[in-house]
Parts: C-alpha cells; structure tokens; sequence
C-alpha cells in the first residue's frame, strides 16, 4: 500500500536547520531558530547580500486547475531537488499554506509524495506565525478605526465608506457580511463591515511586495481604509497606526528557511491566494535567494492567466525581477477533465477529450511564450491510469507547440524524476529572455484590465456598471491610474464562469466591485462570483484531520 504524503513526511531524515544555512553559506549567528528544523534569516544578513550578483530565476506556472489535480507545487519542489541532483545550486521559494484550504477543500499544501518540503505540519500549520502577525496588523487597524469613531470622530470617518474589513485565516462565510458595534453606546456606533480571509487582505499583498522594514512603514501608512462626508481618503498614517502595525510585522518579515525530503534548501515565506490577491512569495525571500544560489524555482498560484500575469505584472514590474525561464504544469487527467469529462471518468482512455481539451493548455503555453515572452517547457506530471496513446498524443501537441515536453516523475522519484527537466531549464536560461508586460503602466485602469481580458482569457471585452465605471474613474482621476491591476477571478476558467472549461474565447468579463490597494499599490477589479472570504465545503478536510494518542498528526495530506 502506497504511503500517503503526510507518511512520506514523518519518515524524512530532516538535517537540523543550521546545516541548510550551511549550504548557502549563511552564517549561524543570521540565523533565528524556530526549533531544530526551521528559522528565519535576519534582516541583517539579508542587507548585507545586496550587492552580490543575482543567480536565474525560473518560475513555475501550470494550466487552468481542475479537481483532477495538476502539481504545481509538487514540480517547484521536484525541479529544486532535480537542479541540485545534476549539479547545480539551487533553492526553491514557495508561499506559506493558508489554513483555510489546508481545513477546507484543498489539504495541505507542501508538496507531495516524494518531492515535499519539511517539516510538512509545521509548515501546514502555524509555521512561523507569519499569518497569525499579518491578522493581528490587519484587525490592529479595524480596531483603531471603530474606536477613533467613538471617541468622537476628529478626522470625520464616514462609517458608510469605510472600506476596509477585518480578517482571519479560515474559510468561514457567516463573517462575509456582519454588523459590528451592537450593545450599546459603550460599544461604539453600529455599522455594517465583514471578513475577509488574511490571504486576502491588503496587508498580505504589502508583506509580500515590500523591500525592507522602511520600506513596509510606508506601505502600511499608506493603506487607504475610507472617506470622509467629502470623499477625502483616509489612511493608515491619519490614524497612527502605521508604526504598531510594523512592530507587529518586523520579526515576521525575515524569510524562513525550511528543506525539501532531499535537504535542500527552501524558502517559504508570504501566502497571497492568486485568484483573489497577487499570488506571489515575498520579494525579500525571492532576492535573497537569488544572492545565494545559481538558480532559484518560485511559483506562481493557479495557472499562468491568473498567477503568472500578477508575477509579472505585479510583482516583477515593482520589483526588478525578472524570470529567465518558465516550466508549465500539466497532466492528462486534467486535460481530459477540461475536454468534458467527469472526475470519474478520468482513469478512462478518452483520445477525443484529451484532445479538445488541449486548447488549455495551448493558451497557457501561447500566454507565457508569446504574451509574456518567457522561454518554456511543458512538464507533465505522468500517472498510472495515463496511456501510451494519451501520452504520445499530448506530446504531439505541444511539439507543434514550438516547446519542448517532458514526463517527469518527481513525485515518485524525487529529484531524479525530474532531471530532464532541470536540464532543458539550465538551456532555457541560457537563451536570450525578454519578458513583457501585458499592460503599460501609463495606461488607463480601464485599459489594463481590457488588455488582461483580452489578451490572457481570451474575452471579447469587459464590462460594469455605472457605479462601478464611476469608481475606475475616480481612482484614475485620484492619481491611482498608474498601479497595476490585480483581478480577482475564478481559477477554474478562462471566464468568469468556473464551469467553462477549455479554452473559451469571445465572453464578456465583467468587473463587479473595485478596491483600492493604496499600500501594495495596486486596484483589485473584482469579477464574476469570485469571495475574497470562502466557505468551507459540505465535508471539510478538517473532519479528517486528526490526532492520535502517541501525539502524531493524521490526515493533513
């Protein structure tokens, strides 16, 4: 009987945490142990790296995610171990698991069979406690706004516009929409508010894009949380809460340090979901394992219409990175899943849906090649139910493609499953790479999403409201129409309908709701049924999630 990927973690020969630092070269004393097996690298020595020469970044982005399952992360980890195993130095950096979907839907989220990161609980869990600190900054500042209203009001809040919401990491619909201050006079003025999840909230997205302590202050200042009667915007800064919302950030900020089940060196830090924030690590863990290795693999959540566009137009654009190659995730079953079958007619030989359902996978390699311009190689995670025959057409395809395809076998072989793939991301990198944004900063908030929808999902155009086109417009007006755009959107598609699967092309993509990300300095445009605070599913994995009576943690993965 196969092991299950929780197994497989519990059975690691972990090296203490210290001997990691050791292979990067980082000293002990930079090093802020959270037991034997993982820490934090200080600020300090983080500072100290920045003019070293930076090593090649390659990013790992997937087709458009199914219930069948794709690999994402399970690839990023592979292809880490895979660049060490021919001989290369290499790390890897990955966002922090959410602990809504680890109870929710999706489980843990470390990786999986024999390419994982550990210590796979810890990391699944409470970690480092960088989520938990992100909450407390967040609802720091819910707190400071509530009881600036009580204690009578000096910079004129309008309590019908503020905007900013409270959060918590778990899935919970009941505190999407609620009411705050009930009980009376002593408890302030009642008002309608609500919850998003801590992936969601903006000061996630400026953990993650901020540069150093200095530069997180001045994000977190700027954040704008409402208007006054007049429409004045209102900050952070107007209320004082920017200073105790870093001091809740500053230990946090320093990059953890974990290993994968062969001992190499990871980074995991920072965890935006992508369909409904930027879906990116933190720059500061991503530079600074460029300083410390020859090739670093990131991630980008979901697939390359949703992750790999805020990547690069998010993160990459404010950030000066630049990735020299791209591996694209994909499987059969789920290809077959986006031609038309159900999940449980996916271990079916199914030639007709495999091939309908390849234009997925042919506009996500189409986006990244040619939208982005990344060099890219398409790596297929192989199962036991896939045929010769499946195989052989899937590799047929991609041919035409004008990109080379790969089978690995990572999650059953570890690094050694993945070599060839390593080895065509070693040329790739070698080639001359130029990537492009899909937009310009210079164009207007409009146009940015228009050419996202446009070029990326394939649609025929977008629409809204009039509110809603009232409110672009005033932030275009505002000085805001130079920030990228982060689109909020299902995953599952290409639309805004998760049930279209494939390849749609001609829809409509319609924005539904605009929020300003004065701090990250980007505007989220809302669009379909998409909530930026999710439910948990009729079973959540949190009824398998258990503990046993010798204290080992069951059913995580």
């Amino acid at each position: 009987m196969a092991l299950s990927d929780i197994e497989i973690a519990q059975q690691a020969k972990m090296q203490r945490v210290s001997k990691i630092a050791e292979k990067l070269g980082i000293p002990d004393e930079h090093l802020v142990p959270y037991g034997h097996y993982k820490a934090k690298i200080s600020l300090e020595y983080v500072d100290s790296l920045k003019d070293r020469k930076e090593g090649k970044l390659v990013l790992v982005t997937a087709i458009s995610p199914t219930p069948a399952g794709e690999g994402k992360t399970t690839t990023t980890v592979g292809l880490g171990d895979a660049l060490n195993k021919i001989g290369k130095k290499a790390v890897i950096c990955l966002r922090e698991p959410s602990l809504g979907p680890v109870f929710g839907v999706k489980g843990g989220a470390a990786g999986g069979g024999y390419a994982q990161v550990v210590p796979m609980e810890d990391i699944n869990l409470h970690f480092t406690g960088d989520f938990g600190a992100i909450g407390l900054a967040n609802n720091l500042l819910s707190a400071m706004i509530d009881n600036h209203i009580s204690h009578g009001n000096e910079l004129g809040i309008d309590a019908r516009r503020i905007t900013w919401k409270r959060v918590m990491d778990m899935n919970d619909r009941a505190l999407r929409d609620i009411v705050v201050s009930l009980g009376g006079t002593a408890n302030g003025y009642p008002r309608e508010d609500g919850f998003d999840i801590v992936v969601a909230s903006e000061v996630m997205a400026i953990f993650c894009l901020a540069t150093s302590l200095k530069d997180l202050k001045q994000r977190l200042g700027n954040i704008v949380f409402g208007y006054t009667r007049e429409g004045k915007a209102l900050r952070a800064r107007d209320l004082k809460a920017h200073g105790a919302m870093t001091v809740l950030l500053k230990d946090q900020l320093a990059p953890n340090l974990v290993q994968t089940l062969e001992n190499n060196p990871a980074f995991i830090h920072g965890g935006p979901f992508a369909n409904i924030a930027h879906g990116c690590n933190t720059v500061i863990a991503t530079r600074t394992a460029l300083k410390l290795a020859d090739y670093v693999v990131t991630e980008a959540g979901f697939g390359a219409d949703l992750g790999a566009e805020k990547f690069l137009d998010i993160k990459c654009r404010k950030s000066g990175l630049r990735p020299s190659a791209a591996v694209i995730v994909a499987t059969v079953r789920a290809l077959k899943h986006h031609g038309g079958v159900g999940k449980e007619a996916l271990n079916q030989e199914n030639l007709p849906a495999l091939e309908k359902g390849l234009a997925n996978l042919e506009r996500h390699v189409n986006n990244v090649k040619n939208v982005y311009g990344i060099p890219c190689v398409v790596s297929v995670n192989r199962f036991t139910a896939d045929t010769q025959a499946e195989m052989d057409l899937l590799t047929k395809h991609v041919a035409k493609l004008g990109v080379k395809v790969v089978v690995a076998t990572h999650w059953a072989d570890g690094g050694a499953g993945a070599a060839e793939v390593a080895r065509i991301v070693v040329d790739l990198c070698n080639e001359k790479s130029s990537p492009t944004f899909v937009y310009e900063d210079s164009d207007p908030l409009w146009e940015k999403m228009k050419k996202i929808a446009t070029r990326v999902y394939g649609a025929a155009d977008i629409s809204a409201d009039s509110k809603v086109r009232n409110r672009i417009k005033e932030l275009q007006e505002g000085g805001y129409g130079h920030y990228p755009v982060c689109v909020a959107k299902t995953q599952s598609s290409f639309s805004t309908d998760p049930n279209l699967r494939g390849a749609p092309s001609g829809h409509m993509v319609n924005v539904r709701e605009v929020r300003l990300a004065a701090g990250a300095e980007f505007v989220v445009m809302v669009c379909g049924d998409i909530m930026t605070m999710p439910g948990l599913p009729k079973v959540p994995s949190a009824e398998k999630i258990d503990l046993t009576d010798d204290g080992k943690v069951v059913g995580l993965f």
